[in-house]
């Protein structure tokens, strides 16, 4: 006997038919207003959503998907950090430059600072250097002193007689009238030479009777000249002194006296920088006669020359 299935019975089995299986319910989880934005993130990755039921965990093309997207990212990212590096002329892989940050005005004033001491310290050795060559010329021109010698001394006049001083005392008087003629030799083969001298002084008995002085000028290097310098001596007192004068001159061996003077040289070696001083004192001793006008002349026991 065949039984007859029912409308109900039909609408019941429907639902166990394998043909339409049920599909499953997902539910999204929407974040709270007053939840903050940490509980928000943490929320919505713990809570995921699959726009398609392709995307969801069951459907069966979810794990070749993920393996597939997992073994891509892995893959890129070794190919980056292996392959994917540029590389320069020689091959090498080029790496990223850190740039550090930093005070750029330090580095700026120790250079400026580098320089000045730079500066200074080349300044300082270009004085050392320079001294040392001054030092080194005015070494060199030391030996270079004037060659001075006394040629004659040539009386114009010469006569004494009675007078007085300027306060009235009575004594004998002297006037001298006459020429020295002196030769200088500069030997310097670089540098000329400024002469000069002290006052030129005609002694009798360290009575100064006549003076006179050498007119100051230039020489040149390694050359001679003659000089001539007038010394004189108007109504000199001679005191106590007046009588071995007149006895001197009488008995006619002539009256001694002495010349003295001192010669002073300046070369100017390196400008004014380096200069070469000398100073010669010259003492000559010579006898004077007052009838005998013919120049005295000089030998060399007669100077003495210091």
């Amino acid at each position: 006997m065949m039984l007859e299935k029912s409308d109900s019975d039909v609408t019941s089995l429907a639902p166990s038919s394998p043909r339409s299986p049920k599909r499953p319910v997902y539910y999204v989880q929407s974040p709270s207003r007053d939840s903050h934005d940490e509980d928000k993130s943490s929320t919505m990755q713990n809570t995921p959503s699959y726009n398609t039921p392709t995307e969801s965990p069951s459907h069966p093309s979810y794990g070749r998907h993920s393996r597939e997207s997992s073994s891509s990212r892995f893959s890129g990212t070794f190919r980056s950090s292996r392959g994917g590096r540029k590389r320069n002329d020689k091959g090498w892989p080029e790496c990223n430059v850190i740039q550090e940050e930093g005070n750029y005005n330090e580095f700026y004033a120790d250079g400026v600072y580098s320089r000045r001491c730079q500066l200074l310290i080349g300044l300082v050795a270009f004085v050392m250097l320079f001294s040392v060559f001054c030092l080194i010329i005015w070494g060199a021109s030391r030996p270079y002193e004037a060659r001075i010698s006394v040629k004659s001394l040539t009386v114009h006049n010469f006569y004494f007689g009675e007078g007085s001083d300027f306060t009235g005392v009575p004594t004998k008087m002297l006037t001298v009238n006459c020429s020295m003629r002196m030769s200088v030799y500069n030997p310097a083969t670089f540098f000329g030479i400024h002469v000069s001298s002290t006052s030129v002084n005609l002694m009798f008995s360290e009575i100064t009777v006549a003076t006179g002085q050498l007119k100051k000028y230039y020489q040149p290097r390694k050359s001679h000249r003659v000089v001539m310098v007038n010394l004189k001596g108007n109504k000199v007192p001679l005191y106590g002194a007046g009588g071995s004068l007149v006895a001197s001159d009488m008995v006619g061996d002539g009256v001694p006296m002495v010349l003295v003077f001192e010669v002073k040289q300046r070369g100017n070696v390196v400008g004014k920088l380096v200069k070469s001083r000398h100073r010669r004192r010259v003492s000559c001793s010579l006898l004077i006669d007052s009838r005998n006008s013919k120049p005295i002349k000089f030998n060399q026991t007669s100077c003495t020359y210091r």
